[in-house]
């Protein structure tokens, strides 16, 4: 009687593991404040920024997702990549005079 060796719901290695990448940094990307000056279809906006510079920008997906309304004349604050100063994407509608908000983390207290 021959016996037989099973992987017992065990992976196996068939493939010698990739070389490591070094790992690209992010950049992070501009946060700007602008006022909505047209809208365009499928949520795409002109916005003019604080600046005077005029971007193209659609709408996040958390302002997607919880129906946030905007609308020509609205404030907004937008993310621009820094590889393409002409696009960004809306990432916060600011109320009727309500202040900007602290872009960076509260300090801990220690």
């Amino acid at each position: 009687m021959s016996i037989a060796i099973r992987n017992r719901g065990r992976k196996t290695n068939s493939k010698p593991p990739k070389a490591k990448r070094e790992e690209s940094v992010k950049e992070a990307p501009l946060e700007v404040f602008g006022s909505i000056k047209q809208v365009f279809p499928s949520t795409t906006f002109s916005v003019e920024l604080d600046n005077g510079h005029v971007v193209l920008a659609h709408i996040a997906g958390r302002l997607r997702r919880h129906r946030i309304k905007i609308l020509p004349g609205d404030r907004v604050e937008v993310e621009i990549s820094p590889y393409d100063l002409t696009k960004g994407r809306i990432v916060y509608r600011y109320r009727a005079g309500e202040a900007r908000r602290n872009s960076q983390p509260p300090e801990q207290a220690r």
